[in-house]
């Protein structure tokens, strides 16, 4: 893998996809913070997305992240797909019944949304309740969650990008939903891309990327990259046996 750097004095911890795993969110919280120590210069948390659906817990995920940060550190947090999924069903119910597919009944039940499954057949009803159980912070957060951050030689977002197209003309779409192009792609990206969103054993490390999406939610190992100079190591909670 070619040589990448994070400036002098700084720290970066990106973490995976939570998907609602609030237990395994404050578990690796507490990790970090206990790596970190009292080490001098700056430290830096990026979150990849996808914050809710599937794992039990999104409302309490959201809470924490909108609330604060961890001490002595500053954040970064990205829109996930899941997060778009979720703020374009607030917009328009007509997207409900995929969002439904894809987790998003996890992420009602995490905020007191009480339905049968008839009630799935109506999304503007589930579209209501959801619009008046959600705290204006956890809008406004979701709402500000930006698509790519760049520190040093390593670009952050949540999916990856579209290979030789200029990042200025990166389309929300490829930046939330890609896959196949790009983890496929061989291609000088200009800077390692750290992303999520597709599932593997363990942290995916290529020549252009690295994917750190271990499937939390279903697997109990959330992972975090953690980004001094030079050089690259892991944090992880343990995986379910």
């Amino acid at each position: 893998m070619r040589s990448a750097s994070i400036p002098a004095g700084l720290r970066v911890y990106a973490i995976g996809d939570i998907h609602g795993r609030l237990d395994l969110l404050s578990r690796l919280h507490q990790m970090i913070q206990e790596d970190a120590g009292s080490a001098a210069g700056d430290r830096t948390l990026v979150y990849l997305g996808d914050y809710v659906d599937r794992g039990p817990e999104s409302a309490g995920v959201v809470e924490l992240l909108s609330k604060e940060t961890l001490p002595g550190f500053s954040a970064i947090h990205l829109m996930g797909n899941h997060e778009d999924f979720m703020l374009r069903f607030l917009d328009d119910n007509s997207s409900g019944n995929a969002w439904f597919a894809n987790g998003g009944v996890a992420t009602l039940r995490s905020y007191g949304v009480n339905f049968d499954y008839a009630e799935l057949l109506s999304p503007g009803r589930l579209q209501d309740k959801l619009s008046r159980n959600l705290p204006a912070r956890h809008l406004d957060f979701l709402r500000a969650l930006t698509l790519s951050h760049v520190i040093g030689d390593y670009l952050f977002v949540h999916a990856g990008i579209r290979p030789a197209v200029a990042m200025e003309l990166q389309t929300p779409a490829d930046l939330l939903w890609i896959r196949g192009d790009f983890l496929n792609s061989t291609a000088d990206h200009g800077r390692i891309v750290v992303h999520g969103h597709t599932i593997t054993d363990a942290p995916e490390i290529r020549e252009n990327r690295i994917g750190i999406d271990t499937g939390a939610f279903a697997t109990d190992c959330l992972t975090c990259l953690v980004l001094e100079g030079t050089g690259r190591r892991f944090l992880q909670t343990a995986r379910r046996r």
